[in-house]
């Protein structure tokens, strides 16, 4: 099958994790059945151990450093000087509040055009909030023109009044300021940042199955994610701070054993279904120093996996109760994330919500060997991060960010600037300003308030 590259344009996605930091570099090719397809050209992959907690960055250094070896390894792979990247941002801290709002229109007696959806979307990113919450993304739901309700698209409709109910999803100041400082201080800059579900959707999810209802449910290492789409739209979000990290504290309490070892065991031998372990069937954990080994049951293992995962589902049905979806999502639940290849998830899911629950995995990838690896679902939000340079979460609207934030950027003053000054004998180099180096004359009184004055700091300072 032929394929041809669809422009020049190469896209890189940085997937922020709680166990690991992932940089994804692609292209959208189209082959011969006109279909787009993802290349991928470059993957890089490092461990995160300390440095994110349930999704949100704790320790910046930690992981500048994850960031700097992901994306140099994308980078040497792909042969590309990485530069601009697509980010996740995700925690326990980010929330889903529905609110509505209207403009009214000056040009009563042309159509609705795209420009009036976009002046509608920035006044609700000026939607009062709590001083340490932050607007990231405005989503609409349904369109209400002149006082018709439910109007999926109302560009080419006529209309004075022009609102809709919007889905703001907002997060800590603190912890987007985090990721964006993370992305500064490795030389980067940012072109979206997305919530993780969100950039996972754009890789496991069908439009047909946005159109008929379905909840993605994306278990990663720190926190679980909910995405309800119904008609098409992004209906609703939620964050629960329970996920593979929680299995795996559970194991190291239920079999008392080293973090690492409960790791391992999860990894090597992890099941959710007890019944495919017979009661007789352990494994050797090493004991410490010159102690002896220790046995673990794995049937153990599976009814503690099993009892957390159950907890996990029943959180995301009373989720999707709460929303008002239940009996609505036709296409049922779709599981992505790190945590999805558990044996017998599917099982728990739809033993416990009562809706037909399957494995998500990306799609629509150009067949290579980077492909083969990325195929996973623990590689979900990443390659979504990919896709969202070539399309949209909803092509009603033209930005899913603020357009008018300036980004964060990050002045590191370690000590006052020493000013320097020519000497009578150093002739002034051509194009400079003699004006501009010559040091102004001042009385010794003059000097000594400028020292004893301390230097103010911008209110707009991180800190």
């Amino acid at each position: 099958m032929t394929t041809t590259s669809i422009g020049d344009k190469i896209v890189v996605g940085l997937d922020i994790g709680s166990t690991k930091v992932c940089a994804v570099a692609g292209r959208v090719m189209r082959n011969n059945k006109d279909l787009e397809t993802l290349e991928v050209l470059g993957v890089g992959e490092t461990q995160l151990n300390d440095g994110v907690a349930k999704g949100s960055v704790v320790n910046v250094n930690n992981t500048v450093s994850a960031i700097r070896r992901a994306v140099s390894e994308a980078s040497n792979q792909s042969n590309l000087n990485i530069h601009l990247v697509n980010v996740n941002f995700s925690g326990s801290h980010v929330l889903s509040v529905k609110s509505s709002g209207s403009i009214t229109r000056s040009s009563s007696g042309d159509e609705i055009q795209i420009e009036d959806i976009d002046h509608l979307l920035s006044d609700m990113y000026r939607t009062s909030i709590p001083a340490d919450k932050e607007i990231i993304h405005v989503l609409p739901m349904d369109f209400v023109v002149d006082g018709e309700t439910n109007v999926n698209q109302p560009v080419g409709r006529n209309g004075v009044k022009l609102g809709a109910d919007f889905q703001l999803i907002t997060a800590q100041a603190n912890a987007a300021r985090n990721v964006r400082k993370c992305i500064i201080r490795n030389n980067l800059q940012q072109e979206t940042m997305m919530l993780s579900s969100l950039a996972s959707g754009l890789a496991v999810l069908t439009e047909e199955e946005k159109d008929a209802g379905v909840a993605l449910v994306d278990i990663g290492g720190g926190t679980t994610e909910l995405a309800i789409y119904y008609r098409g739209v992004l209906r609703h979000v939620a964050v629960f701070p329970w996920a593979g990290n929680s299995l795996t504290s559970d194991i190291q309490a239920g079999c008392k054993i080293m973090p690492d070892q409960a790791e391992q065991l999860k990894k090597r031998f992890g099941n959710a279904d007890p019944g495919e372990y017979n009661i007789n069937e352990v494994v050797a954990v090493p004991g410490l120093g010159n102690r002896k080994p220790k046995d673990v049951l794995l049937k153990n293992v599976a009814v503690i996996m099993e009892d957390r995962l159950r907890e996990i589902a029943a959180l995301v049905q009373a989720e999707v109760i709460r929303a008002g979806y239940e009996g609505k999502l036709l296409a049922g639940i779709v599981l992505t994330g790190g945590t999805a290849l558990v044996p017998g998830l599917e099982h728990i899911f739809s033993r416990v919500t009562g809706t037909e629950a399957k494995v998500g995995y990306p799609e629509n990838l150009e067949p290579n060997g980077r492909a083969d690896l990325v195929a996973d679902p623990a590689y979900a939000t990443a390659v979504g991060l990919v896709w969202a340079g070539y399309k949209t979460i909803d092509d009603r609207i033209s930005f899913i960010s603020d357009p008018t934030r300036i980004s964060y950027n990050e002045e590191v003053v370690t000590q006052p600037p020493i000013r320097t000054y020519p000497s009578p004998s150093q002739p002034i180099q051509s194009g400079q300003d003699k004006t501009q180096v010559e040091p102004p004359k001042k009385g010794w009184l003059s000097w000594l308030k400028d020292a004893l004055q301390p230097v103010r700091g911008s209110e707009t300072d991180p800190y």
